[in-house]
């Protein structure tokens, strides 16, 4: 279904533009199987930046006026208001992953029911086909995902960290953000005590007629956390180091080296000088490395390998710091493999696309401590899309949504 390059991703969104509008408000919410005209599928493209917010809006902007494509505008901004939330409360994610850690480490929590639901041998028909298709393909629908989070939570009583965790380890779009915080509204606890109950009547309706499991869960009881701490401010990009030899290191949650070069206006002034020999500094090399493995203690699909491996192979033949010299794709993402690709290079500093709260940046920490023990600065470069919108997901996403046509006109959009 996903092809894991920049080519398709911008085949994928041509075919849909003409039905981003009316079209997609209307049939957004069904689920009609593998044949699915009815959403976009840009997803795994844009969860990578293989495509960038900005340009899939603009192109969207360009064929519809915003009253009628603004359901899949604020579908688009959904994914970043996640990721802007997550950044002000990182103590969310801390916990998600200590608590999947120990999970995995004691047996008797992994129990016979969880690996019959995840082998699709869990008795409800339209939960069993989902988990196929899941793994199979590595997507769902979105509609799909709360009904499956909702009967495992409420239906089967599954603990709400291990199916986040089924989940981030098969999808192909698959981010900490979005995984995380979505099970956890659908369990009550991102959104105190409002749930969502998944209902035959509804699944039927929206899968028409395929599926209307029977013995559901009729009533359900939001989980509780302990307070959260106070909320921080959200991250910003350190100041760039426009001296020497610059490398650009790309990873799996920034993929388009393109964009973050002086031809994008839209991008920070910092980074349009990068390239020009005007700064002080020029980038002379590209590398770019992943590690999907990185999601979960348990073992992760090989379909997320697979993709993420191609999408990193087609990242570095576009990614050039010359004509002449493709990016490097580094075999692994061991602190010492970087500093070899450094050396190599002579770089005098590191450029990385900023990640987001997730395993990506808590790699990224590790790597800046390791280069600066070896007289290498490493600093970050958060995406004007990203810097402009994170500070105002501090509420609720209808607080946020207000934003939205604010956000787009300081896009130039």
């Amino acid at each position: 279904m996903f092809t894991p390059t920049r080519a398709a991703a911008l085949d994928a969104l041509e075919l849909f533009l003409p039905h981003a509008g009316r079209d997609y408000a209307r049939d957004r919410n069904h689920d009609t199987g593998l044949e699915r005209t009815n959403v976009s599928r840009l997803s795994p493209y844009l969860r990578h930046r293989l495509l960038t917010e900005h340009e899939v809006v603009a192109a969207v902007l360009a064929r519809h006026r915003l009253p009628d494509c603004e359901k899949f505008v604020q579908e688009v901004f959904w994914r970043t208001y996640w990721k802007g939330w997550l950044e002000q409360n990182p103590e969310v994610w801390h916990r998600y992953r200590r608590e999947v850690g120990e999970f995995w480490l004691d047996t008797d929590a992994v129990s016979s029911d969880y690996r019959h639901a995840v082998t699709g041998r869990s008795g409800i028909d339209a939960m069993d086909a989902w988990v196929s298709e899941l793994v199979i393909t590595g997507y769902l629908h979105n509609h799909t995902r709360m009904w499956f989070a909702s009967i495992w939570i409420f239906t089967l009583r599954l603990p709400w960290q291990l199916g986040a965790d089924f989940f981030y380890r098969h999808l192909l779009d698959g981010d900490a953000a979005s995984n995380t915080l979505s099970w956890r509204w659908v369990a009550g606890l991102q959104t105190a005590g409002k749930t969502y109950l998944a209902t035959a009547e509804n699944i039927s309706r929206y899968t028409d007629g395929r599926f209307a499991p029977t013995g559901l869960a009729t009533s359900d009881r939001a989980l509780v956390e302990d307070p959260l701490p106070p909320r921080s401010a959200a991250s910003v990009a350190d100041p760039i180091t426009r001296v020497g030899r610059i490398g650009l290191l790309l990873h799996e949650e920034d993929l388009d080296a393109a964009s973050l070069g002086h031809d994008h206006p839209w991008l920070t002034p910092e980074l349009q000088a990068f390239g020009t020999g005007h700064s002080g500094g020029e980038v002379v090399a590209t590398a770019a490395f992943a590690d999907p493995a990185d999601r979960s203690p348990a073992s992760v699909s090989d379909a997320v390998h697979s993709f993420t491996a191609g999408a990193l192979e087609d990242a570095a033949s576009r990614g050039r710091s010359s004509p002449s010299r493709p990016a490097t794709v580094l075999p692994d993402t061991l602190d010492s493999t970087v500093l070899r690709w450094a050396e190599s290079e002579r770089l005098d500093a590191v450029v990385v696309p900023a990640a987001p709260v997730g395993p990506v940046q808590e790699r990224l920490a590790a790597l800046g401590n390791a280069l600066a023990s070896e007289g290498l600065t490493m600093t970050t470069v958060t995406r004007r899309w990203d810097a402009l919108a994170w500070p105002h997901a501090s509420r609720g996403f209808f607080a946020f949504r207000e934003r939205i046509p604010d956000l787009l006109n300081q896009q130039g959009l």
